[in-house]
């Protein structure tokens, strides 16, 4: 068998016509010549577009230009004058005179910007990237008007239909001519207004050279002020670096120094601002922003600025009030609807002088004249102590404060006081001194004051606690000499009354006064004086025995208050020899005195007045009164003796049998009131008055010495 032949195996396959491959080299070209027309056409019309602008100078844009800017700004663009735009050759030329971009409806002026000639070369790519770059600027008669809404919720120059303000920033420029510039700033909130006057500033290659002034003028909180101020880094704040800024404010006798290094011109926030200020009166600068404090004396205060927002912070404070000296810092706040302060403030000597405000003198009257000229300034009547001036109750209402105060030591020439400290509450009116402490000659005052200033007239409440104190140390400027004295005095005073001033408050005032003195040691001639007892004095004069300590079994001296009437209730010492009582009182009203003291002798004294020492004129002037009518018609009476028998026979006048009454120390310890006082036998006491005048319960008194 033939095997089958090879070609026999192949199957015929039908001719096909054979496909070739595109050329990559003509592929290529034909490419290039497309991107080369397109590229030729592209830069064609570029051309052309820049031969019309620049032969036409863009003049016919005006009008496009106007409608583009005024819809992506929702402000009204126009140009009165000639108008420009154009390449020139590669920069952007835009010229434009009588330029205006119109303000919001809520704005106060009508335009944002108003120029009589705006010249300058934009920068076209950092144009694209979204910045502004001025190659070059000439502006004419420029003015920029910057406000912000009633919220403060929107400005003047946040061209955002979504309403959310953004902070100012200001383009870089190279070189510029500014001549007749103003910009005016309005907030309503902080309830400021400037105008700002440039001087002509010219730069060329972002370099000014000399400093750049400016003046102005402007009101805060209705309190006119005037400004000056200089950019000491001009060439820094046109590349918008950091700028160094000067700038003197005056307003109200005030005077304030600020100076600082700001990132950019617009942007103070968060920027530390080395602040001073002077002035005649401290209180006059804290009125512009709304804070209320009395008057002070002269001032100086330094301390380190920063702005948050509408939160103003003080840190470093240190300077000088008066005679004292003041540091600390402080913080005011305006983005409530009353303005807030709250402060931590130290001083180290705190003159007494300077303290007379807070109660409504007038330091400097006080300084120079005296406490009772001061008193009469204010409207006091004559031979007053107690002021009539008033703070400014619509005042304290306008700002809420928290203020920690301390004062190391206070310089006074009478009482030792020293470690004052007080916390100052003020919310809407609610003025409270709580708790207001001090040390007075070792010995510890606590108060707790609240004025509530929401009432008219304001309703003041005092409460003041005296921890046991010595007595010596106490009235050492009054002549009493520590050595042999050793006796403590300690009291507490509640008061409420009603009136805008010290005086009008006393005036009013109701409750009770009490002041206990526990067992102890005082100089006898202090009590021997009082007493009168001339037997004893002198006898002790002669035995030199005079500085031998009298002992004090108890003592009490309380008064009732009605209607600013102080009437005693009761005024009761023991001793060991005497048993000295008190009757009359005082007004807080007409600052008139009529008291009198009367000791009797529980032991047999040959020579003792044994009548009453009277107290009586103003506070002011106090009158002592030892020959009193008693002692007179007494010696009277020793005269008719002495006529009718013999000159002995007269001193029998004069001679007290001992029959004084111990007083039971238990209700005197206690700050009873004179119906509770008793001997020590348990009977009553009708020789202390029964505070007919001015009654209160003794329920009501041992919650009042709930101290003791």
């Amino acid at each position: 068998m033939t095997p089958p032949s090879h070609d026999a195996s192949v199957r015929s396959v039908p001719d096909q016509p054979i496909s070739t491959p595109p050329d990559p080299v003509a592929r290529r070209k034909r490419r290039l010549r497309i991107a080369r027309n397109v590229a030729i056409g592209v830069v064609g019309t570029l051309f052309a577009i820049w031969l019309i602008l620049f032969i036409t100078k863009g003049r016919f844009l005006k009008g496009p230009v106007e409608g583009i800017a005024s819809s992506l700004t929702e402000r009204e663009v126009a140009v009165k004058g000639d108008f420009q735009l154009y390449f020139a050759p590669f920069k952007i030329k835009f010229l434009a005179e009588g330029l205006t971009v119109s303000n919001p409806d809520w704005a106060t002026r009508p335009y944002l910007f108003t120029a009589e000639r705006v010249d300058t070369r934009i920068a076209p790519l950092a144009l694209l990237l979204g910045n502004w770059r001025f190659y070059w600027l000439d502006l004419t008669d420029g003015a920029v008007d910057l406000e912000w809404n009633a919220k403060r919720t929107a400005n003047t120059w946040t061209f955002d239909s979504s309403g959310d303000a953004k902070p100012l920033e200001l383009p870089t420029i190279d070189r510029a001519v500014l001549r007749d510039t103003t910009v005016r700033y309005r907030d309503p909130v902080l309830q400021l207004l400037t105008d700002l006057d440039f001087a002509s500033v010219k730069s060329n290659d972002a370099k000014i050279g000399e400093a750049v002034r400016f003046t102005g003028d402007g009101t805060l909180r209705a309190t006119p002020f005037t400004l000056k101020g200089a950019l000491l880094t001009p060439d820094a704040t046109v590349q918008r670096g950091q700028n160094k800024l000067e700038l003197q404010a005056r307003a109200a006798n005030n005077v304030i120094d600020i100076a600082g290094t700001l990132p950019s011109l617009a942007d103070i926030e968060g920027v530390p601002l080395s602040t001073k200020a002077r002035g005649r009166n401290a209180a006059e600068l804290l009125s512009i922003i709304g804070v209320i404090i009395p008057r002070t004396r002269i001032y100086k205060l330094t301390a380190t600025l920063v702005k948050r927002d509408r939160e103003y912070r003080f840190t470093g404070l240190k300077g000088t009030f008066g005679a004292s000296d003041i540091a600390g810092k402080f913080t005011v706040d305006m983005a409530g609807d009353r303005v807030h302060m709250d402060a931590d403030l130290a001083t180290k000597t705190l003159d007494i002088i300077d303290v007379s405000p807070f109660i409504g003198y007038n330091p400097d009257v006080v300084a120079a004249r005296g406490v009772q000229a001061a008193a009469a300034e204010s409207g006091a009547a004559p031979a007053r102590l107690l002021p009539n001036a008033s703070l400014r109750a619509e005042g304290l209402r306008a700002f809420d404060a928290d203020v920690r105060y301390t004062a190391a030591r206070l310089r006074s020439d009478s009482i030792p006081i020293s470690d004052i400290s007080v916390t100052v509450d003020l919310d809407d009116g609610m003025l409270k001194l709580s708790p207001l402490a001090l040390t007075m000659a070792r010995g510890k005052l606590t108060s707790d004051i609240a004025i509530d200033w929401r009432r008219r007239p304001a309703r003041t409440r005092y409460d003041i606690r005296l921890a046991a104190t010595p007595m010596a140390r106490l009235l050492s400027g009054f002549g009493v000499a520590e050595a042999g004295t050793t006796g403590t005095v300690k009291g507490r005073i509640q008061l409420t009354g009603d009136g805008d001033a010290l005086h009008d408050s006393l005036a009013t005032a109701s409750g009770r006064m009490a002041f206990v003195i526990p067992k102890g040691t005082f100089w006898t001639r202090n009590v021997q004086l009082a007493e009168l007892d001339f037997g004893t004095f002198v006898q002790k004069m002669f035995e030199d025995k005079l500085k031998q300590p009298v002992q004090i079994n108890c003592g009490l001296v309380a008064f009732t208050v009605r209607g600013g009437a102080a009437a005693a209730d009761p005024i009761l010492i023991d001793t060991t020899k005497n048993v000295i009582t008190g009757r009359g009182g005082f007004s807080f009203a007409t600052e008139q005195m009529n008291m009198a003291f009367r000791a009797d002798g529980k032991k047999f004294s040959l020579v003792s007045g044994q009548s009453p020492v009277q107290i009586g004129g103003y506070f002011s002037a106090a009158k002592l009164n030892v020959i009193s009518p008693e002692l007179l018609g007494r010696a009277g009476a020793g005269l008719g003796l002495a006529v009718l028998a013999a000159p002995p026979a007269a001193l029998l006048a004069f001679v007290d049998v001992g029959d004084a009454k111990s007083a039971a120390c238990g209700p005197v310890l206690q700050g009873a009131t004179a119906a509770g006082q008793r001997t020590t036998k348990g009977k009553a006491r009708d020789d202390v008055g029964n505070g007919k005048s001015a009654k209160t319960g003794q329920k009501d008194d041992k919650k009042f010495l709930g101290i003791f």
